[in-house]
C-alpha cells in the first residue's frame, strides 16, 4: 500500500505575537499537492502573518509550521518554494535591472545549474510578460511591472509551491488577467498555489479552497463563494515585507 503524501504546508496551533499583540492565535492550514488555496480577510486579520509563518519568515511563539512534510528551518524544502512579497515603497528604488532582479531568485538554490541561469531567467521575464523589458531598472518601473518581475523571480526556481501575497494589489486589471491565467496554467501543470487576496477577482473560478481569517482566526475554510463577509478592517500590526525580503534571501533556513 502506498504512503499517504504529506500536504505541501501544514500549520498546527499556530500563534505568532507582533507589536505586543496576538495576530495569530491558534491557527491549522494546509495545503495540499497540487491545490490553489487563497487566504482571505479582512485589513489586519493575520493573513499575511500567516503566510510568512508557514514558510519561516516569522517565528511562533506556539504551534508547528511543516514544508512538504518537514519543519519549514529545513533548507531542502525551501528549495522547493517560490516566495513573492507585498509589495513596498521601498522596492522601487532597487537598483538593479528586471533580468538581476529574476537571477537573484536563484541565490542559494541548490537544484540548478549555472549554464541554464539566462535561459531560466528569460523564461520567467517571459512568463509573466516582461522579456521585453529584461534591461529596464525597477526604478524606472511602474508598481505592476514590479510585481511581475517580483513573481518571474520567485518562477525562475521552477517551485514546486508558489507563496505569494497580495500578487494584485497595485495591478490593472489586464494585468491581473494576465497573471491569474499564469496560475491556471502552474495549478494544471501541478504546482501547489497559496496565494493572500483582499478579493477573489480574475481568480474566484479558479481557486479550490478559501481559508478565510478573522482577528487572527481561521472563520472559514472551504469553498469561496460560501465565505462569510467580514468588516473590512481593524488594528492588528500587519507591515510589508522590508526590502531584504523582496531581493536577495528572504528566507534564511536554519
Amino acid at each position: 500500500m502506498s504512503e499517504t503524501m504529506p500536504a505541501v504546508i501544514e500549520v498546527s496551533g499556530a500563534s505568532v505575537l507582533r507589536g505586543g499583540q496576538r495576530v495569530l492565535d491558534e491557527v491549522d492550514l494546509r495545503v495540499e499537492a497540487g491545490e490553489l488555496v487563497a487566504l482571505l480577510g479582512a485589513n489586519g486579520s493575520g493573513k499575511s502573518t500567516l503566510l510568512r509563518a508557514a514558510v519561516g519568515i516569522l517565528p511562533l511563539e506556539s504551534g508547528t509550521a511543516r514544508l512538504f512534510g518537514a519543519p519549514v528551518h529545513r533548507s531542502t524544502a525551501h528549495d522547493r518554494l517560490g516566495y513573492v512579497p507585498q509589495d513596498s515603497a521601498e522596492a522601487g528604488s532597487i537598483p538593479a535591472t528586471a533580468r538581476e532582479a529574476v537571477a537573484s531568485g536563484l541565490l542559494g538554490a541548490r537544484s540548478w545549474w549555472p549554464s541554464r541561469r539566462d535561459e531560466r531567467v528569460l523564461t520567467a521575464l517571459e512568463a509573466v510578460g516582461m522579456a521585453d523589458l529584461a534591461s529596464r531598472p525597477i526604478t524606472r518601473m511602474s508598481g505592476g511591472q514590479r510585481r511581475r518581475v517580483m513573481i518571474a523571480r520567485a518562477l525562475v526556481r521552477e517551485p514546486e509551491l508558489l507563496v505569494l501575497d497580495e500578487p494584485f494589489s497595485g495591478v490593472d486589471l489586464p494585468t491581473q488577467e494576465l497573471i491569474s491565467e499564469l496560475f491556471r496554467e502552474l495549478s494544471a501543470a501541478g504546482t501547489s498555489i497559496l496565494v493572500v487576496l483582499h478579493e477573489t477577482g480574475p481568480l474566484t473560478d479558479d481557486i479550490q479552497r478559501a481559508v478565510v481569517l478573522d482577528h487572527g482566526r481561521v472563520v472559514h475554510d472551504g469553498a469561496a463563494a460560501d465565505r462569510p463577509r467580514l468588516h473590512p478592517g481593524h488594528g492588528h500590526p500587519e507591515d510589508a515585507a522590508p526590502l531584504d525580503q523582496c531581493l536577495g534571501q528572504e528566507i534564511h533556513p536554519a
